[in-house]
Protein backbone atom coordinates (compact mmCIF):
# COMPACT_ATOMS: atom_id res chain seq x y z
CA UNK A 1 0.00 0.00 0.00
CA UNK A 2 1.35 3.56 -0.84
CA UNK A 3 0.36 5.87 2.19
CA UNK A 4 0.52 9.51 1.83
CA UNK A 5 2.52 10.31 4.62
CA UNK A 6 5.81 9.09 5.60
CA UNK A 7 6.12 11.42 8.82
CA UNK A 8 3.14 12.91 10.66
CA UNK A 9 2.86 15.43 14.01
CA UNK A 10 -0.40 14.45 16.31
CA UNK A 11 -1.25 17.51 17.86
CA UNK A 12 -3.27 16.11 21.43
CA UNK A 13 -4.99 17.86 23.54
CA UNK A 14 -4.91 17.64 27.56
CA UNK A 15 -8.75 18.06 27.69
CA UNK A 16 -8.64 14.81 25.68
CA UNK A 17 -7.07 12.62 28.45
CA UNK A 18 -9.79 13.61 30.68
CA UNK A 19 -12.24 10.76 29.27
CA UNK A 20 -14.99 10.68 31.68
CA UNK A 21 -12.65 12.50 34.30
CA UNK A 22 -13.15 15.97 36.00
CA UNK A 23 -9.60 16.35 36.50
CA UNK A 24 -6.36 13.75 35.65
CA UNK A 25 -5.69 11.16 33.12
CA UNK A 26 -8.38 8.86 32.00
CA UNK A 27 -6.41 5.13 32.00
CA UNK A 28 -8.64 4.06 29.60
CA UNK A 29 -8.82 7.12 27.19
CA UNK A 30 -5.09 6.75 27.52
CA UNK A 31 -5.11 3.16 26.38
CA UNK A 32 -7.19 3.83 23.50
CA UNK A 33 -5.13 6.44 21.74
CA UNK A 34 -2.02 4.42 22.70
CA UNK A 35 -3.77 1.35 20.39
CA UNK A 36 -4.95 4.02 17.35
CA UNK A 37 -0.92 5.39 17.69
CA UNK A 38 0.25 1.61 17.77
CA UNK A 39 -1.53 0.66 14.83
CA UNK A 40 -0.67 3.85 12.68
CA UNK A 41 3.23 3.24 13.32
CA UNK A 42 2.82 -0.15 12.79
CA UNK A 43 2.50 0.90 9.11
CA UNK A 44 5.84 2.55 9.43
CA UNK A 45 4.90 5.89 9.74
CA UNK A 46 6.94 7.92 11.50
CA UNK A 47 4.64 9.53 14.32
CA UNK A 48 5.85 12.47 16.74
CA UNK A 49 3.30 14.14 18.81
CA UNK A 50 2.57 16.94 21.29
CA UNK A 51 -0.23 17.11 23.96
CA UNK A 52 -1.56 20.08 25.89
CA UNK A 53 -1.96 19.75 29.54
CA UNK A 54 -5.49 21.53 30.03
CA UNK A 55 -6.13 18.40 32.03
CA UNK A 56 -3.91 19.46 34.52
CA UNK A 57 -3.30 22.99 34.35
CA UNK A 58 -3.86 26.06 32.08
CA UNK A 59 -1.91 28.92 32.27
CA UNK A 60 -4.63 31.41 31.54
CA UNK A 61 -6.65 30.07 34.12
CA UNK A 62 -3.54 30.66 36.68
CA UNK A 63 -4.28 34.23 36.13
CA UNK A 64 -7.72 33.84 38.20
CA UNK A 65 -6.04 32.82 41.73
CA UNK A 66 -3.23 35.46 41.05
CA UNK A 67 -0.43 33.20 39.43
CA UNK A 68 0.91 35.41 36.73
CA UNK A 69 0.88 34.37 33.53
CA UNK A 70 4.76 33.56 32.84
CA UNK A 71 4.76 31.12 35.91
CA UNK A 72 1.13 30.01 34.79
CA UNK A 73 2.24 29.09 31.38
CA UNK A 74 5.60 27.34 32.81
CA UNK A 75 3.67 25.48 35.06
CA UNK A 76 0.99 24.32 32.36
CA UNK A 77 4.52 23.31 30.05
CA UNK A 78 5.27 20.84 33.36
CA UNK A 79 1.27 19.57 32.97
CA UNK A 80 2.64 18.62 29.62
CA UNK A 81 5.78 16.67 30.70
CA UNK A 82 3.05 14.70 33.13
CA UNK A 83 0.61 13.74 29.81
CA UNK A 84 3.72 12.93 28.24
CA UNK A 85 5.44 10.34 30.45
CA UNK A 86 1.50 8.78 31.27
CA UNK A 87 1.71 8.57 26.97
CA UNK A 88 5.06 7.45 27.12
CA UNK A 89 4.39 4.76 29.58
CA UNK A 90 1.64 3.12 27.85
CA UNK A 91 2.92 3.40 24.31
CA UNK A 92 5.62 1.32 25.74
CA UNK A 93 3.46 -1.17 27.04
CA UNK A 94 1.95 -1.79 23.92
CA UNK A 95 5.07 -2.97 22.96
CA UNK A 96 6.61 0.54 21.05
CA UNK A 97 9.56 2.59 21.65
CA UNK A 98 9.58 6.00 22.58
CA UNK A 99 11.61 9.02 23.28
CA UNK A 100 10.05 12.00 25.30
CA UNK A 101 11.93 15.06 24.81
CA UNK A 102 11.50 18.19 26.27
CA UNK A 103 12.16 22.25 25.97
CA UNK A 104 12.49 22.60 29.37
CA UNK A 105 15.39 20.33 30.71
CA UNK A 106 14.75 17.95 33.40
CA UNK A 107 17.53 14.99 32.73
CA UNK A 108 15.74 12.44 34.60
CA UNK A 109 12.64 11.83 33.20
CA UNK A 110 13.41 13.07 29.41
CA UNK A 111 15.80 13.92 26.65
CA UNK A 112 16.41 17.69 25.91
CA UNK A 113 14.92 18.67 22.53
CA UNK A 114 17.45 18.45 20.04
CA UNK A 115 16.16 18.70 16.29
CA UNK A 116 18.54 16.46 14.73
CA UNK A 117 18.23 13.64 17.53
CA UNK A 118 14.54 14.09 17.38
CA UNK A 119 14.59 13.50 13.63
CA UNK A 120 17.23 10.58 14.19
CA UNK A 121 14.91 8.62 16.76
CA UNK A 122 12.08 8.83 14.47
CA UNK A 123 14.07 7.50 11.72
CA UNK A 124 14.55 4.31 13.93
CA UNK A 125 11.22 3.98 14.34
CA UNK A 126 10.54 5.31 17.70
CA UNK A 127 7.62 7.42 18.73
CA UNK A 128 8.80 10.75 19.65
CA UNK A 129 6.58 12.45 22.16
CA UNK A 130 7.40 16.61 22.38
CA UNK A 131 6.93 18.21 25.83
CA UNK A 132 7.22 21.48 28.02
CA UNK A 133 5.75 23.46 24.50
CA UNK A 134 8.24 25.99 23.27
CA UNK A 135 10.01 26.57 26.19
CA UNK A 136 8.46 29.91 26.18
CA UNK A 137 5.73 31.61 28.46
CA UNK A 138 3.14 32.99 26.12
CA UNK A 139 2.97 30.37 23.34
CA UNK A 140 0.47 27.61 23.09
CA UNK A 141 0.53 24.31 22.37
CA UNK A 142 -0.79 23.89 19.30
CA UNK A 143 2.33 27.12 18.68
CA UNK A 144 4.57 24.05 19.98
CA UNK A 145 3.05 21.47 17.42
CA UNK A 146 3.58 23.91 14.71
CA UNK A 147 6.96 24.71 15.55
CA UNK A 148 8.04 21.18 16.26
CA UNK A 149 6.43 19.80 12.96
CA UNK A 150 8.47 22.64 10.99
CA UNK A 151 11.61 21.56 12.61
CA UNK A 152 11.54 17.81 12.00
CA UNK A 153 9.88 18.50 8.58
CA UNK A 154 6.40 16.67 9.02
CA UNK A 155 4.48 16.20 6.33
CA UNK A 156 1.25 16.87 7.84
CA UNK A 157 -0.41 18.00 11.05
CA UNK A 158 -3.12 15.81 12.87
CA UNK A 159 -4.64 17.58 15.40
CA UNK A 160 -6.86 15.15 17.04
CA UNK A 161 -10.22 16.84 18.89
CA UNK A 162 -13.56 15.62 20.12
CA UNK A 163 -15.32 16.76 17.07
CA UNK A 164 -15.28 15.59 13.52
CA UNK A 165 -13.65 18.50 11.47
CA UNK A 166 -14.17 22.50 11.38
CA UNK A 167 -17.02 23.87 11.18
CA UNK A 168 -19.12 27.03 10.84
CA UNK A 169 -20.13 27.53 14.25
CA UNK A 170 -19.56 25.71 17.57
CA UNK A 171 -20.97 22.07 16.43
CA UNK A 172 -21.78 21.59 20.18
CA UNK A 173 -23.90 24.75 20.84
CA UNK A 174 -25.85 25.24 17.56
CA UNK A 175 -27.41 22.87 15.62
CA UNK A 176 -26.97 24.99 12.67
CA UNK A 177 -23.14 24.97 12.32
CA UNK A 178 -22.12 23.39 9.13
CA UNK A 179 -18.89 21.53 8.49
CA UNK A 180 -16.58 21.72 6.29
CA UNK A 181 -14.49 18.95 4.43
CA UNK A 182 -11.68 21.66 2.99
CA UNK A 183 -10.54 24.70 3.51
CA UNK A 184 -8.34 26.79 2.10
CA UNK A 185 -5.09 28.77 4.73
CA UNK A 186 -7.23 31.78 3.11
CA UNK A 187 -10.52 30.84 3.66
CA UNK A 188 -10.24 30.21 7.38
CA UNK A 189 -8.68 33.54 7.78
CA UNK A 190 -11.46 35.02 6.04
CA UNK A 191 -14.17 33.01 7.79
CA UNK A 192 -12.63 33.83 11.01
CA UNK A 193 -12.76 30.22 11.93
CA UNK A 194 -11.07 28.55 14.93
CA UNK A 195 -8.69 25.91 13.73
CA UNK A 196 -5.57 26.92 16.06
CA UNK A 197 -4.26 30.17 17.46
CA UNK A 198 -2.95 32.63 15.36
CA UNK A 199 0.67 32.12 15.90
CA UNK A 200 -0.11 28.54 15.22
CA UNK A 201 -1.49 28.76 12.23
CA UNK A 202 0.59 31.54 10.70
CA UNK A 203 3.29 29.23 11.03
CA UNK A 204 1.46 26.69 9.18
CA UNK A 205 0.61 29.20 6.49
CA UNK A 206 3.93 30.16 5.39
CA UNK A 207 5.20 26.63 5.54
CA UNK A 208 2.86 25.30 3.42
CA UNK A 209 2.10 22.65 6.32
CA UNK A 210 -1.39 21.01 5.86
CA UNK A 211 -3.59 20.26 9.33
CA UNK A 212 -6.64 17.80 9.53
CA UNK A 213 -8.46 18.86 11.87
CA UNK A 214 -10.52 14.92 12.82
CA UNK A 215 -12.14 13.53 15.98
CA UNK A 216 -9.64 11.28 17.76
CA UNK A 217 -12.05 9.64 19.87
CA UNK A 218 -13.85 7.88 16.87
CA UNK A 219 -11.89 4.60 16.53
CA UNK A 220 -10.42 3.89 13.19
CA UNK A 221 -9.85 7.65 12.19
CA UNK A 222 -6.23 8.21 12.88
CA UNK A 223 -5.35 4.93 10.74
CA UNK A 224 -7.67 6.12 8.35
CA UNK A 225 -6.12 9.36 7.46
CA UNK A 226 -3.18 8.11 7.32
CA UNK A 227 -3.58 5.55 4.77
CA UNK A 228 -5.72 8.54 2.39
CA UNK A 229 -8.88 8.53 3.46
CA UNK A 230 -11.03 11.49 4.20
CA UNK A 231 -12.00 12.16 7.68
CA UNK A 232 -12.50 16.00 9.22
CA UNK A 233 -11.55 18.99 8.02
CA UNK A 234 -8.53 19.73 5.48
CA UNK A 235 -6.63 22.83 5.86
CA UNK A 236 -4.10 23.30 2.71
Amino acid sequence: MSLPYKRILLKLSGEALLGNKHYGIDPTRLQEYASEIKAVSDLGIQVAIVIGGGNIFRGLKGQENGISRAQGDYMGMLATVINGMALQSVLENNGLKTRLMSAIDMQAICEPYIRRRAIRHLEKGRVVIFGAGTGNPYFTTDTAATLRAVEIKADIILKGTRVDGIYSGDPEKSKEATRFDHLSFDEVIKKDLSVMDMTAFTLCKENNLPIVVFNMNQSGNLLSIVEGKRIGTLVV
